[in-house]
């Protein structure tokens, strides 16, 4: 489906501890509280490297950690440390070796649990990842917005569909029963490029709440992509029933309608849908389309400028007005633009 957005989690999650430990205090006898503690160089260097890691010289304090590691006995901490940076640097594997000794030495520790859930998931473990991911949610007063979409996401790619929807209930705060429950994973599903289950879970979030907004308008992306064209804009007049003002479903609709050949309902919908919103290019880019198949170059390219003036980088606005510059008569500048569409494919 085009017109979505596709799931999935992009690399680099900068990551927050989540728990803060509270150290107990203990009085010391008092002939012992006079001497001074004896100085351990061992923690000496881990806050050297520490020092390092706040400093932003991660390769310095990767080198240093390594030669800690190394020593009998090593340093408490060092291989949490060890895995927090090689998560950082995207190194998956050497992460969850780290990590999993962390968890050996301390395995109540919140932010290596989560650290090593995150490293299986990106590392294609996902299976492994679910069970530490379940783990950090259930230790936090409140749920982790990243944590719990993770979560929600393994679900998903494990066909555990009910606990996915209670995981993304949580994470958006509503009751993993409840219409807005099953919309939220209806979306997640999509998201995901998973349409068929989406569609039960739309229908359910409808028969919770028949006036739920935007279930009419997934369902009507799911036809779309499916052929299905009839059937969804039968939704989009549905979700338009609801909230008459809905800029996206135009755009949609304006796509359906240019699908089935209907030019002028594809371009009054597309129309509709910019004079609800200016800053998207989607509609211009599509008026443009048909507007050139209505036999009117010199309207569609005024629209495709007006797309590329927001997006330069568009190759399809870039296509379509080489197109219709083509059908102007104006060749060198529709050549500039073809030339423009093709260095830009080469570079995605």
């Amino acid at each position: 489906m085009k017109s979505k957005s596709r799931g999935g989690l992009a690399p680099g999650v900068r990551l927050i501890s989540v728990l803060v430990v509270v150290a107990a205090i203990h009085q010391l006898p008092s002939h012992l509280s006079a001497q001074p503690p004896a100085a351990d160089p061992r923690q000496d260097e881990l806050a050297r490297a520490d020092g390092f890691i706040t400093q932003g010289k991660p390769d310095q304090a990767l080198a240093l950690l390594i030669e800690l590691a190394r020593r009998s006995p090593k340093p408490g901490g060092v291989e949490a440390r060890l895995g927090k940076l090689y998560y950082e640097k995207r190194d998956y594997a050497q992460a969850i070796t780290h990590l999993e000794q962390a968890l050996q030495e301390k395995p109540e520790d919140a932010e290596a649990i989560q650290l090593l859930g995150l490293s299986y998931y990106l590392h294609g473990r996902v299976p492994q990842a679910i069970p530490l991911l379940e783990k950090v949610q259930s230790m936090m007063p409140r749920p982790d917005i990243t944590g719990s979409y993770l979560l929600g996401v393994s679900y998903l790619q494990t066909q555990q569909w009910d606990k996915a929807r209670q995981a993304f209930a949580k994470m958006f705060s509503v009751p993993p029963e409840s219409a807005h429950a099953h919309l939220v994973l209806g979306q997640m599903l999509l998201r995901q490029d998973i349409p068929a289950p989406a569609v039960p879970e739309l229908k359910r979030a409808l028969e919770l709440d028949p006036r739920l907004p935007m279930a009419h308008f997934l369902l009507g992306e799911i036809y779309l992509y499916q052929g299905n064209i009839d059937q969804g804009l039968k939704e989009f007049h549905r979700e338009l029933e609801l909230n008459p003002i809905l800029w996206v479903v135009y755009w949609r609709m304006g796509d359906a309608y240019d699908r089935l050949g209907n030019f002028a309902e594809a371009e009054r919908a597309l129309k509709q849908a910019i004079w609800l919103n200016q800053t998207f290019t989607g509609p211009y880019i599509l008026l443009g389309k048909v507007l050139s198949k209505k036999g009117d170059p010199e309207l569609a390219a005024g629209f495709l400028e007006k797309a590329l003036k927001m997006d330069p980088n568009n190759y399809l606005a870039h296509y379509l007005l080489g197109q219709a510059y083509r059908q102007m008569g104006r060749i060198e500048e529709a050549h500039r633009e073809f030339e423009q569409t093709r260095m830009l494919r080469a570079v995605e």
